[in-house]
């Protein structure tokens, strides 16, 4: 990155550099206590802002003050709730205000700078948040990539290292031995395990069979809205769940009871192909068991024998990562500058120019500017659905929270284009009459109709006149949380999960 361009980037946010801004680091592994010491400083300062991973965090943490006698907002990219006079906020982190001054910020899960997605929204908060006091939580594996930051910016920080508050213990034993078979696994469950796999397939197919077997479960996956994750978790801690079965969505932030984590498998798909979980992964997950408090260790295994070597490996192992240049994202302006210069009004030519340039970039520079593939595949679609659309709107849209991956919810998003491409109002999605049912067979499509509500909210900020049911979104979502609810406690699965199908196969 060149000295212009790291000009220009630190100019989005002029405030956070007039503020003589401190940062603490709060490093360490899950059940450290480091978030709950940020939230205390947070509570007591006169202003503040939670910056979270997730909507259902930012949601949390807003209640936790709201009980603490704080007044305090949420703001994500779907909701605004504005409490009269509160001087707080908790919000998703794509959300961050630069140009609104607060005494103390939180910035959470900092690992997440790793996130070939979402990265640049942690790089903006580290450099741009316009607090006095920062701050910055998470795991140990970036400390040294944000602290060359820092000085490059002279921002003086501190670093603490926080330890569990309670061991966590690999057990000696896999649950099924040499090999998998479902009987050892019936036999070896007990009460307050949580069975982690890592696709929505095998959720539903583990959390039914085990319910089969006698136990209540509860089920976390990413495609649940918050609603019904904040839900399930509540029947898990309540005790109204024995087990919990869900995926890696429980390995941010979320504090339950587990006693014991099994890993259902030990790889996962990252969009591309199957790859070993990496050390940051498996301690996040983990280090779930154990609850302080409440255990007095927590404790952790595989299925198999021969998957104890990568679990102990990544637990022993040191996380931390190699010093890396932290992602930036590409704003509107770059965009509509560099359209003019090339010129185009394809959105697409636009980011692939640029991910030309970064790819040239020699890595060494503390920040460096960062192009993802989805946004390129959005990119795409918007300028086939709306080539004439301005440049300013091609953007805004591809910043839009999207699954594009899914071929319903791209078919969604290409409607929701057409309606700002023709400035014609587009009404809330149509609530089906199977809502009022339970009707398992209709759950993922209870999930993508709330996805497509998400956008909907989200777009209704954007677009107000033509997104007109913003106030009747929570109405729909209700009925649809309701609907998704009931229809989990009677799904059966789908037969066989991931690792039962390859041995079937293996066996053949």
């Amino acid at each position: 990155m060149s000295l212009s361009d790291f000009q220009a980037y630190l100019s989005r946010f002029n405030l956070a550099r007039q503020l003589r801004r401190q940062h603490h680091f709060y490093v360490g592994p899950t059940n450290s206590g480091k978030t709950y010491q940020a939230l205390e400083t947070l509570r007591q300062a006169n202003s503040g802002v939670y910056l979270a991973p997730l909507r259902l965090l930012a949601m949390e943490v807003r209640d936790r003050l709201m009980q603490a006698g704080v007044p305090c907002n949420l703001v994500t990219g779907e909701e605004r709730v504005i409490i009269p006079g509160a001087t707080h906020t908790a919000s998703t982190i794509e959300m961050l205000r630069p140009d609104v001054p607060v005494d103390v910020a939180v910035i959470d899960e900092i690992q997440m700078l790793l996130d070939p997605d979402r990265g640049s929204a942690w790089t903006a908060a580290l450099v741009g948040v316009p607090a006095k006091q920062v701050f910055i939580c998470g795991a140990n594996s970036v400390t040294e990539s944000c602290t060359r930051v820092l000085e490059a910016l002279k921002e003086p920080y501190t670093l603490t290292h926080l330890q569990r508050m309670t061991p966590l213990v690999i057990e000696e034993a896999s649950i099924c031995g040499g090999r998998y078979h479902t009987a050892r696994l019936h036999k070896a469950l007990q009460p307050g395990d949580a069975i982690i796999a890592f696709s929505r397939k095998d959720v539903l197919t583990l959390a039914a069979r085990i319910r089969q077997w006698g136990f209540s479960v509860a089920t976390i996956y990413g495609a649940l809205s918050p609603e019904v994750r904040r839900g399930e978790s509540a029947r898990f801690a309540s005790g109204e769940a024995q087990i919990l079965v869900a995926t890696d969505a429980i390995g941010m932030g979320l504090n339950l009871p587990i006693r014991r984590v099994i890993f259902a498998n030990i790889h996962k798909f990252d969009g591309v192909a199957p790859r070993p979980l990496n050390a940051t992964e498996m301690r996040q997950i983990a280090g779930r068991a154990g609850r302080h408090g409440l255990y007095d260790s927590g404790y952790v295994t595989v299925l198999e024998d021969d998957e104890q070597w990568h679990l102990h490996e990544m637990l022993g192992c040191d996380d931390t990562v190699a010093p890396f240049a932290l992602p930036i994202a590409v704003g509107g302006g770059d965009i509509e500058a560099l359209s003019q210069k090339i010129p185009t009004w394809r959105l697409a030519e636009c980011v692939e120019y640029l991910h030309a340039q970064y790819q040239r970039q020699s890595g060494t520079t503390a920040l460096q500017w960062h192009v993802t593939p989805l946004q390129y595949q959005q990119a795409l679609l918007i300028d086939e659905t709306a080539p004439k659309l301005a440049m300013r709107d091609k953007y805004r849209l591809m910043c839009a929270p999207l699954a594009i991956q899914v071929p319903i919810a791209r078919d969604y998003f290409v409607q929701c284009i057409q309606a700002i491409d023709n400035y014609q109002p587009r009404p809330l999605p149509v609530m089906p009459e199977w809502l009022k049912g339970q009707q398992a067979e209709y759950l993922e499509q209870a999930e993508l109709i709330c996805q497509h509500l998400s956008l909907y909210s989200w777009l209704g900020y954007q677009y107000p006149n033509i997104f007109r049911d913003g106030d009747l979104v929570d109405e729909a979502r209700k009925k649809l949380n309701g609907f998704i609810i009931r229809a989990l406690r009677v799904q059966s699965g789908y037969g066989k999960t991931q690792r039962e199908a390859e041995l079937a196969q293996y066996r053949r």
